[in-house]
């Protein structure tokens, strides 16, 4: 009897225990409200109508590197922005983690590498990471305007750090975007992330 009760207690204690949340792909994208360098609140429901686009960032990670240095990132954030999706580049890095950056720090960062997100969006308790099951850097999201996530995972299909591969990759987020954008089903859906580990 006392191994059962142990036991019984054992299955209680898990099934009681907090869970995070994941993001799957089909189901509305967790809802989330994180403040921008500025202070500024952005929830995920006021963009209802809208594509979006999470880009999970920490600029000192090499894989973030490589999309930034070969412009990549940038061109994919000038290009959705220009037919109206909304990029939402959202930083879980912890205070005194790799990446973690104080909201007077991201203007000159953005500046620096010419980003041109809707928001920089600061997440530094990891709260929104977390729920999203964000795991690297980057780790990219495509919500449709009904807040559906239709696609989760990697930029691309070249993980490596190398710039020259870019070039040759089947970029996830571009063909998610183009595909959802014109009203077709996305062909994949999901992918395996790659990059440095979110700094939780």
């Amino acid at each position: 009897m006392k191994r059962s009760a142990f036991l019984a207690a054992l299955v209680a204690v898990v099934l009681t225990a907090p869970a995070h949340a994941a993001a799957v792909v089909g189901q509305p994208a967790p809802e989330f409200t994180l403040t921008d360098s500025t202070g500024k609140p952005h929830s995920l429901s006021s963009f209802k109508g809208k594509f979006v686009v999470l880009e999970w960032n920490n600029f000192d990670c090499p894989f973030v590197v490589k999309h930034y240095g070969s412009g990549n990132m940038q061109k994919l954030q000038n290009t959705y922005t220009a037919k109206g999706v909304v990029w939402l580049t959202v930083n879980s890095s912890a205070a005194g983690k790799q990446g973690h950056l104080q909201p007077a720090e991201v203007a000159g960062k953005l500046a620096e590498r010419k980003a041109a997100p809707s928001a920089y969006l600061l997440d530094a308790d990891g709260k929104a990471g977390k729920a999203y099951g964000a795991k690297t850097t980057p780790h990219m999201y495509v919500i449709d305007p009904k807040g559906t996530l239709v696609y989760a995972g990697a930029i691309d299909d070249k993980p490596s750090t190398d710039i020259a591969d870019v070039a040759g990759a089947r970029n996830h987020v571009a063909a998610a975007l183009d595909e959802a954008l014109a009203g077709k089903p996305v062909s994949v859906a999901s992918s395996t992330p790659y990059g440095c580990s979110v700094k939780y």
